[in-house]
């Protein structure tokens, strides 16, 4: 086979590959390569061949892309899994190509693989930092018995517009806590060592800016100061990166005038020299070629000579590489010589993955179970948000179950489940069957769920609502299964309105009118907008998210007390979307209020308070919080503060320590969360909690980039359970 020629003609190198170093070993392949083969490397390709079956005939876009892949112009594929098809299109890079250098198998791993954990929006709420790494440990040792070795995640973008659809994807407003959880997912992912074969080569996504879209409209222009970039934007990437992320992926938007695969300040200046980022970048789908789109190259030939020099190593899907990369090397020495090291880098990760030693090392694993897994991270994830004493439910009373998602077992999935089987979810009314009593309501959405189509939502009929309440009146408490699907948040998922659908209003208003208790359930891929009478008139609202595969026991546990109501909100919930864009952590403003006169800041018709706040979330206890103290040192100061369960439940609550900074020269956030600890506390115990804020932590880069200390001027330390709560501290710093 033509891989043992390659490894024949690198002796002694790979058979002395335990003392030997990886750029050598590189150094050994680069030497074999000519020029096309170089570039081969950086062309990454969907999923094109049956490669289990026989080749079709009469496709001459299939063909001309098998002939790339035995002419070693395909170095990484994506959306090809399954054992059985990865094996054999490895088989084809291995024995029918000169060299026999393997293939890397890309998939977007994005919650989970075939078993779904919640969207890692919902994760984030867990504020559980073990929980997500272990989450993402489950999903990498799923993914990898398929064939799979590298995931396009974790998303990393912060955004403070649930209008973006994407907002599903990330860990939602805080670089902070974004920070800590990109740090989790890597470590999750990519294990301690990337050549065992239950680890995938985790992927910072998408760099950088994506999250501020413009009006929150998917791939649309993006608006941010430098200051942003430097404070919000960067910070999650440069936590990933120390975590050590294999891979980042180029951003599909545009700042500051420039698409993001062709801006060389970025990757250069920002991830390569100052985050020192060694490893490969990709382009996003389409996002070389895509450059045309924005005005900013010429054609693909011009498009593939600017993200080469910006960077970007693997073009996905474009074939600007493929088509115009041995003709930009030949004229320009540079450019031959920047293909050169996008090859090592590409080269260095097939290595460290320990393809190059066994290229079917992912191949040979069976399936694990991480049903387990995926059931503790939708516990954890959902956010009670209101309780009137309705929850948990007991025990004695007559339950009724209705709303378009309670028997869902599709849309509940959420948006990224490329591997799971359409249908697979255990649905609400499955875990509670036999126990409460179900009826259908009218249904959300009419004909086709996919991925790449717009979800079609029943406007106007509502008959079902009424034989439901009608079916379920004399229950003592209704619980009611609203929100969306999960292809409506995701990507290319940008919504205007932010509200339940009218037929959904007509559901609940009528569950209301019978004056029974009513607890919503409510099922979303981001903050949604509850109008002031569904907020007053439920008398419980529990965050489900999108909870995957096991969302139906979950919650069923979450809502009878069996589980603790255990999340805490990664983004604030606006009351309108007139808010928008909205987060905790704001600047002031020169004209702050309330003043009896109309010459400050706010809106006339909203008042400027979330509806939520960051942070937030209820448990089926009560805690206090009493005698903060602050502990100066040279390191930082330590703040300590007291938590006592009031209630008659054991519970846990998150206790999170926020700063404000002024007087120092520069604007800063009025608050910024800099630490969190959970503590689970017994009825009438409590405890003493620490958290440590170091002085690094009160850095901040100015406009220009420069790394700004805060040296003077008045610091305030708040420590309480969410963004609006809290004891405070304050000191004055001199310089």
């Amino acid at each position: 086979m033509r891989f043992k020629f390659l490894v024949l003609s690198l002796l002694p190198g790979l058979l002395a590959a335990q003392v030997k170093p990886v750029a050598a070993r590189v150094d050994s392949v680069l030497a074999l390569m000519t020029l096309q083969e170089l570039v081969g490397q950086t062309n990454q390709y969907n999923g094109f061949w049956n490669a289990t079956g026989p080749l079709p005939v009469g496709n001459d876009w299939v063909e001309q892309r098998v002939r790339a892949l035995k002419q070693g112009g395909v170095g990484s594929v994506l959306n090809v899994a399954g054992v059985n098809q990865v094996r054999a299109l490895q088989k084809v890079a291995i024995e029918e190509t000169r060299l026999g250098i393997p293939l890397i198998f890309g998939l977007d791993v994005i919650h989970g693989y075939q078993t779904l954990t919640p969207i890692p929006l919902a994760e984030a709420a867990s504020w559980d930092l073990e929980a997500i790494q272990n989450s993402a440990r489950a999903a990498a040792r799923e993914a990898t018995a398929d064939g799979i070795n590298w995931t396009f995640a974790p998303m990393v973008d912060i955004s403070r517009d649930p209008r973006w659809g994407r907002v599903m994807e990330g860990a939602g407003e805080d670089p902070y806590l974004g920070s800590r959880i990109a740090e989790a997912r890597v470590r999750g992912f990519q294990g301690d060592d990337l050549s065992d074969p239950s680890t995938l080569a985790a992927c910072l996504k998408h760099f950088a800016g994506y999250g501020f879209a413009v009006a929150g409209r998917d791939y649309h222009t993006t608006d941010y100061s430098a200051h942003t970039l430097y404070n919000w934007i960067l910070p999650p990437f440069e936590a990933g990166v120390k975590a050590g992320a294999a891979t980042v992926m180029n951003a599909f938007s545009a700042a500051n005038g420039i698409p993001a695969t062709g801006d060389s300040a970025l990757v250069w200046g920002e991830l390569r020299r100052r985050m020192g980022f060694t490893g490969v970048v990709v382009s996003d789908w389409g996002s070389m070629g895509e450059m045309i789109a924005h005005g900013y190259a010429a054609d693909v030939r011009d498009a593939a000579h600017r993200a080469l020099i910006a960077g970007c190593d693997i073009d996905m899907e474009s074939d600007g590489y493929l088509r115009y990369g041995v003709e930009l090397a030949r004229r320009n020495p540079a450019d031959s010589i920047r293909f050169r090291e996008a090859a090592r880098r590409i080269l260095s990760l097939k290595f460290q993955l320990g393809l190059m030693d066994d290229p079917y090392r992912y191949c040979g694993a069976s399936q694990p179970d991480v049903r387990t897994d995926a059931y503790e991270m939708a516990v954890k994830s959902s956010v009670l948000l209101k309780n009137s004493g309705v929850l948990p439910l007991a025990s004695g009373l007559r339950v009724g179950l209705t709303g378009p998602f309670a028997a869902e077992k599709n849309g509940v999935l959420g948006n990224w489940r490329v591997s799971a089987k359409d249908q697979s979810a255990q649905s609400l009314a499955e875990a509670v069957a036999g126990t409460w009593t179900y009826a259908a309501s009218s249904p959300h959405s009419v004909g086709q769920e996919a991925f790449h189509a717009e979800l079609t939502l029943n406007q106007t009929d509502t008959r079902a609502n009424d034989a439901a309440i009608k079916a379920l009146r004399k229950h003592d408490v209704l619980v009611l299964a609203v929100g969306e699907h999960g292809y409506e948040s995701g990507e290319g998922r940008s919504r205007a309105s932010l509200r339940l659908s009218a037929v959904q209003q007509d559901l609940v208003r009528k569950a209301l009118a019978t004056g029974k208790s009513v607890v919503l359930v409510v099922y979303a891929g981001r903050p949604l907008v509850l109008e002031p009478w569904i907020q007053d008139g439920a008398a419980a609202i529990l965050w489900a998210w999108q909870p995957g595969t096991l969302g139906g026991s979950a919650l069923a546990d979450v809502l009878t007390g069996r589980r603790e109501a255990y999340g805490r909100l990664p983004m604030t919930f606006p009351r309108s979307e007139g808010q928008i864009p909205l987060s905790y952590d704001g600047y002031a403003t020169g004209r702050p209020g309330p003043k009896p006169e109309v010459f400050w800041s706010h809106y006339t018709d909203e008042p400027n308070e979330p509806a939520f706040p960051f942070g937030f979330g209820l448990s089926y206890t009560s805690f206090a919080y009493r005698d903060l103290e602050v502990t100066p040192s040279p390191e930082g100061w330590s703040a300590t503060v007291t938590v006592r369960n009031n209630g008659t439940r054991a519970g846990s609550d998150v206790v999170q320590l926020y700063v404000g900074r002024q007087g120092n020269g520069q604007l800063y956030p009025t608050k910024s969360l800099k630490g969190f600890k959970r503590v689970i506390l017994e009825p009438g115990s409590e405890a003493r909690v620490r958290l440590e804020l170091p002085r690094e932590a009160l850095t901040q880069r100015d406009g220009q980039g420069r790394t700004v200390a805060f040296t003077r001027g008045t610091l305030t330390i708040t420590v309480g359970p969410n963004s609006r709560e809290g004891l405070t501290w304050t000191t004055t710093l001199n310089p």
